[in-house]
């Protein structure tokens, strides 16, 4: 009887960490506060691979005394390195792309841009729980980099 009472603890220990990392390449696929709790990032299936775009934005228009843009309007991409593109609203922008599944609740090998200093990075995602997720944006090598930690929007 001991060894069944102790089967069953380990069975209820390991089920949940068996259930939570059964959560699939889609398991990202949603809405996600970024760190700052100033904009809404939406992650979704690109082809094979996931992407990331701005949907909200805590401000979406420049402020009355804004040298960035005219007050009033849209705030637009105006770090890009490319001025073609610093004509392009904020909320709707592809920050995140190439994107793919190498399991573990892990993704690696895309890229995330960052509109608040127009730089490009490397990116990895970790999906910690259902509701947290690390990503890391780096240059290089994974060492040389900063992660955040994007919870999913209710």
């Amino acid at each position: 009887m001991r060894t069944y009472s102790r089967w069953f603890m380990l069975f209820c220990i390991l089920l949940p960490a068996t259930v939570y990392s059964a959560g699939g390449a889609d398991a990202i696929v949603g809405v996600w506060w970024n760190q700052e709790k100033d904009a809404h990032i939406e992650l979704y299936k690109c082809g094979q691979e996931y992407c990331g775009r701005i949907v909200w934005l805590k401000e979406p228009d420049y402020p009355a005394d804004s040298r960035e843009g005219v007050p009033g309007t849209a705030k637009l991409d105006h770090n890009n390195p490319d001025p073609a593109l610093r004509k392009i609203p904020v909320v709707g922008l592809r920050i995140v792309h190439g994107l793919s599944f190498v399991g573990d609740d892990r993704w690696k090998g895309g890229k995330i841009y960052d509109p608040k200093n127009g730089k490009t990075y490397s990116s990895k995602i970790t999906l910690v729980s259902p509701e947290r997720l690390d990503l890391r944006g780096y240059i290089g090598i994974s060492l040389i980099g900063r992660t955040a930690v994007w919870e999913r929007v209710k």
